[in-house]
């Protein structure tokens, strides 16, 4: 018999007496949701948060089950969404960490406004379906309103052609010396990301037995071809440069791991000190060295836009600019902008990046042109000041 207490959803009066689904509290009803996403990694870890925190706050604000919540209570909720709490404002860290925080700005994009709103939508319908619940309170909050952007990709964080060439001479060097493991395994990791195009979880997921010399590659340095699975369980295959398989070949040695070994499951890449937190020692507590986690691979490419801000000559102003601001996924969009200055088809750059649409691969096009056309504009404005 369920016991009802303040906190309790047993006596609701909008709760059906009979459900297709066994949970009978809320907390299990929001694992239940959960595990509908258990095959898509990604969604189900927003899911969570945007779950989570709107539980938190119907405990801790309402004082209520999430489920008693009314439709003034989801409107409240909205609004608490554009200006979140101090209290849940920190910097970005893992979330199993004690000073994770559900925020990490006060000021929430719109667009992750509309994110929880659908999100808390899309599991209430659910709780409906299953027949958990009689109604959806969602159904009758609309959407943050979000200006349509021009360009939906933030394209123009991609590294000029001359600064990722220099970035990746600098590599080169810091890599030379026996003790440079570290720079090792980041120049692994930009160069898979700089020159074919993979998204975070891509990188981090990616196997040995996936990356194979491609069957239609003829050249003295036969080009690469690695297997990755993307958004929507979409598979594809990449190009992989001959560059980028000599620095793989460099970071396992470190790991003393056999890189001829076609046959191997084991991650691309893989830490080499564990860090110390009880989660990552958990993780490596079995000896199989596993690969880097996203947020792993975050850290490790800030390190060494960090470790280039500091020691690279001669940087402009522009230059330490997109250094400062490059994330992972900018070396994607440096791909995909240089891959259109070599003049390579749009459709065979779109289904490297495993874009869904044409129209966000020519992004990449448009990009360029506009820079090459901001450069010649300013060379023409210095010509004209010498002649005058």
């Amino acid at each position: 018999m369920v016991s009802c207490t303040p906190l309790s959803d047993a006596t609701l009066t909008y709760r059906l007496w009979f459900a297709f689904t066994q949970v009978r509290i809320e907390r299990n009803a929001v694992d239940a949701d959960r595990n509908r996403s258990r095959d898509q990694l990604h969604t189900r870890r927003g899911y969570i948060g945007e779950l989570v925190c709107f539980f938190s706050c119907a405990v801790i604000v309402r004082g209520k089950p999430m489920i008693a919540l009314l439709v003034e209570a989801c409107e409240a909720y909205k609004d608490f969404l554009a200006l979140p709490s101090p209290a849940l404002v920190g910097p970005k860290t893992a979330r199993q960490l004690a000073y994770w925080r559900r925020f990490a700005s006060d000021a929430l994009a719109p667009e992750s406004q509309r994110y929880a709103t659908r999100a808390l939508r899309a599991a209430f319908t659910w709780l409906v379906d299953v027949r958990y619940l009689a109604g959806n309170p969602w159904n009758a909050v609309n959407d943050p309103r979000v200006v349509r952007r021009e360009a939906p990709i933030s394209i123009d964080r991609a590294l000029p052609r001359d600064l990722w060439e220099r970035a990746r001479h600098f590599m080169d060097r810091a890599c030379a010396p026996a003790d440079a493991k570290q720079w090792r395994i980041a120049r692994a990791l930009l160069l898979r990301m700089g020159e074919s195009g993979l998204r975070r979880e891509e990188a981090a997921s990616a196997q040995r037995d996936k990356l194979r010399v491609s069957p239609h590659s003829a050249g003295v340095d036969p080009v690469w071809a690695l297997t990755v699975v993307g958004k929507r369980n979409r598979e594809r295959t990449v190009p992989v440069s001959p560059a980028t398989v000599s620095a793989l070949c460099a970071h396992w040695r470190d790991r003393d791991r056999a890189f001829d070994d076609p046959a191997s499951t084991a991650p691309l890449l893989a830490p080499l000190v564990v860090p110390g937190s009880r989660v990552a020692e958990a993780r490596h507590s079995d000896g199989t060295q596993p690969g880097y986690t996203r947020h792993g691979l975050w850290k490790l490419v800030r390190r060494a836009m960090e470790g280039m801000l500091r020691e690279m000559e001669d940087l402009s102003e522009t230059d330490r600019m997109s250094l400062h601001q490059a994330s992972p996924h900018a070396f994607r969009h440096t791909f995909g902008t240089h891959a259109a200055v070599e003049e390579v088809p749009i459709d065979v750059i779109q289904r490297a990046l495993g874009h869904a649409s044409m129209q966000t691969t020519s992004i990449c096009v448009q990009a360029e042109q506009r820079r090459m056309a901001d450069e010649f504009e300013s060379f023409i404005r210095v010509g004209q000041t010498r002649a005058t």
